[in-house]
Parts: structure tokens; C-alpha cells; sequence
């Protein structure tokens, strides 16, 4: 018996392989005025991309953060889920076409990366005032 749950450990252990990569990032500075829109973002494609974001704006307390997972298929859209951010943290999900909200990224829900296009993704000041921050995405 011992020897064939060594010869069964030993199969699993020669199929068994792990590839360990650095991964890919991408670091996005904004400072947005009132209904400002960033250049487009395009995210990597065809795999799944961590794309967080934060407001770091100290005014009225807008600063916070929220993230999303995210699916890039080219020349077929995006598709996430993720988490808004906080007062009101929900659930963000869903797949669209231009100006569809992905996640909003500061406290008053008035700043968000929404779809820019069918490749694309930017960042949307809605507050009335300037709004700055980072957007990170990684893959």
C-alpha cells in the first residue's frame, strides 16, 4: 500500500508545474476639473486585470478608493465586478458601452472610471470641483 501511494504522490508531483512571472503594471496620476475626462486607458487584454483606483483629495472628505476585476476582450468591451468605494460600498458588476459607470473611486460616489469605448476605460471628475488621485492596473 505504501509503495502505491508513493508511486501516485510521485505522478502528481512530476505533473504538477508552476510558473511564477513579475506582474504588469500600470500607474495613472489624475487631477481632473469639474466633468473632466482623463486620456482613454487601454487595459491588458484577453486576461484579468485588477484595476483599482483612490481619490486623494483632502477637501470635504472625499478621499477613498475602490476596485474592480476586470476583462478586457478586444474589440468586444470590458467585463467587471468589484467593490465601490465606501460610504455607500456596494457591489459594482456589469458590461457596456461608452460612458457605462465601472467603479467610483471617492467618497461622494462623483468620481469613477467608466468605459471610454469598446478598447478603452477613463477616468470621470463629476464632483464640482477638481478631483485628484491614481488609478493602478495589474496583470
Amino acid at each position: 500500500m505504501a509503495t502505491v501511494v508513493a508511486i501516485i504522490t510521485s505522478m502528481v508531483v512530476a505533473n504538477a508545474t508552476q510558473t511564477i512571472t513579475t506582474p504588469n503594471a500600470a500607474f495613472i496620476s489624475y487631477s481632473l476639473a469639474t466633468g473632466a475626462n482623463s486620456a482613454p486607458i487601454t487595459p491588458a487584454t484577453n486576461r484579468w486585470v485588477l484595476v483599482g483606483g483612490c481619490c486623494t483629495t483632502t477637501s470635504a472628505g472625499a478621499q477613498s478608493v475602490g476596485q474592480v476585476s476586470l476583462l478586457h476582450i478586444p474589440s468586444g468591451g470590458m467585463i467587471w465586478v468589484g467593490l465601490e468605494s465606501p460610504l455607500n460600498a456596494a457591489i459594482t458588476q456589469g458590461n457596456g458601452a461608452f460612458g457605462q459607470h465601472i467603479v467610483y473611486m471617492d467618497s461622494f460616489h462623483q468620481v469613477d472610471i467608466q468605459v471610454a469605448g469598446l478598447d478603452t476605460i477613463l477616468i470621470h471628475n463629476g464632483a464640482a470641483a477638481t478631483r485628484a488621485g491614481n488609478v493602478t492596473l495589474v496583470w
